[in-house]
């Protein structure tokens, strides 16, 4: 009961300090229709809603995670407050899930809102919303995995977001979004199959439109693969650099 106290009481605290501040509630809507409106004056043409749905998605997610978080740990790192943290009687992993977990929730909130308003622009009939949320919390899980691996891996801020930066916008043009893996030069091909996102592109398009080229399962599998690894690894690095 204590340990359930502690995590709550932390993803209380950051939930209500970090993420529901409105300009970040705001910009979580923002940021899709820029996508968007962006789409439409390139082609100058009425958009396939559908069509750019997954990446727009996937977009929203990843940047909304690793932004927040990498920047949320690194901040109180430097406050001394997270050290505080890592003093309370809770395991770590349970410490860094509790950290993470506003992110987590945040990024999937982000993840849906392209949905709501596509909903009045497009007809999403057919769309199996069972792999959607699947793909919205692993793309919200793995990007939050990969804030806190930055995060652990800078000291200021200004670092988080120039290494954030870094991973996410080869992503945007390497995992699918919205240029065809197929059309990509055969020597990147596998670059983007060492990034998560790739997949859970693939299990939007497949959800939304049926287009994916994976699997499914094979999909998730990658995706959790993925969390797990990145969450290790960022444990691994707290206790070496922040604890030992």
């Amino acid at each position: 009961m204590k340990t359930w106290i502690a995590f709550s009481s932390i993803l209380k605290k950051d939930m209500s300090t970090y993420y529901l501040k409105p300009p970040n509630i705001s910009w979580g809507i923002i940021f899709p229709l820029a996508w968007a409106l962006m789409f439409f004056i390139r082609t100058g043409e009425p958009m396939d809603i559908r069509g750019i749905l997954p990446g727009i998605m996937g977009l929203s997610v990843l940047f909304g995670t690793t932004s927040m978080l990498a920047v949320t740990i690194t901040f109180e790192r430097r406050r001394d407050s997270f050290n505080r943290l890592l003093l309370a009687p809770i395991d770590l992993n349970l410490l860094m899930l509790a950290k993470t977990g506003g992110a987590i929730i945040f990024g999937v909130a982000n993840g849906f809102v392209p949905v709501l308003i596509a909903s009045f622009l497009a007809d999403l009939a057919g769309v199996n919303w069972a792999g959607v949320f699947s793909g919205v919390l692993l793309i919200s899980i793995t990007s939050t995995f990969m804030g806190l691996f930055i995060a652990v891996a800078v000291r200021e801020v200004f670092e988080a977001q120039t290494f954030s930066n870094f991973f996410r916008f080869p992503m945007i043009f390497l995992c699918g979004l919205f240029i065809p893996l197929s059309t990509l030069p055969f020597w990147l091909r596998p670059l983007s199959y060492i990034l998560p996102l790739t997949y859970g592109a693939d299990l939007l398009r497949e959800s939304i439109n049926g287009e994916g080229i994976f699997h499914p399962g094979f999909s998730l599998v990658m995706l959790f693969a993925f969390a797990l690894g990145l969450f290790l690894f960022s444990i691994r690095n707290v206790k070496r650099k922040w604890i030992d």
